[in-house]
């Protein structure tokens, strides 16, 4: 009688051992670490959670960055390098430049009217001395003032209007061949007329203008400008159809 109840007893414990290591086992496996099948879980063990991978990496990338994902985007120095070519492709220059040459071109609009109103009002140019190598209106009184019997005056008022229209940051935007060439013509043409000028006052006229001499710098800074921009971002193609 006391045999049969001490072996009851001693199975009933090693029932609750076994379902106390079976209730180990199954946390172990719910914290992501794999438990292989009859291994025996020492109790008071620490169990270590899995890292997690994100989807998309691959294992190059990650351990290569100590687990890691690369998250560089698409961008980078290629694409800059493209959308550069791109833009000298179409001839369109960036925006410094586009203000640069508007605001030149209406400066020299501005002094060329102020020249044209004094021509037809005989006024004398404010600030400009009228003795020595400086004398605005030794100048503006030559016969060099004239050209095929239009002043001077008049010429350079219509060629910083144009000059406005064609600088203008909405002209520069207009990805034209035509619109390209016709703004590095009149350039071209308005640098040769400035030569023609600085030979007039420096060895016909012997005197200078200031004033004239300002708008002779500003045709040559937009020339400068015009030609450094179709080098650098090339002029449109020609579009077809």
């Amino acid at each position: 009688m006391t045999a049969s109840k001490s072996s009851r007893a001693r199975a009933q414990r090693a029932q609750a051992n076994a379902a106390r290591n079976g209730g180990a086992a199954g946390r172990a496996s719910g914290n992501g670490t794999a438990v292989k099948a009859g291994a025996p879980v020492k109790a008071g063990a620490p169990v270590k959670a899995s890292a997690p991978v994100k989807a998309g990496s691959t294992p190059r990338t990650v351990a290569a960055r100590g687990g890691a994902p690369d998250r560089r985007g698409p961008r980078g120095p290629a694409v800059e390098r493209e959308v550069a070519a791109e833009a000298r492709a179409t001839g369109t220059v960036p925006l410094w430049m586009q203000l640069a040459t508007f605001a030149l071109a209406l400066a020299g609009l501005g002094v060329s009217i102020y020249l044209t109103i004094a021509h037809f009002t005989e006024s004398a140019l404010l600030g400009c001395s009228e003795s020595g190598l400086v004398n605005c209106t030794k100048v503006t009184t030559s016969p060099q003032s004239y050209v095929f019997g239009i002043p001077v005056a008049v010429l350079g008022l219509v060629f910083y209007v144009f000059a406005v229209a064609i600088m203008s940051p909405w002209a520069w935007r207009w990805t034209r061949r035509e619109v390209s060439l016709l703004r590095l013509a009149a350039m071209v043409a308005g640098i040769g007329f400035v030569l023609y000028l600085l030979y007039a006052e420096l060895f016909i006229i012997g005197s200078i203008c200031l004033y004239c001499t300002s708008v002779h710098a500003i045709t040559f800074v937009l020339f400068g400008l015009t030609v450094f921009a179709a080098a650098a971002w090339g002029i449109p193609k020609r579009q077809h159809g």
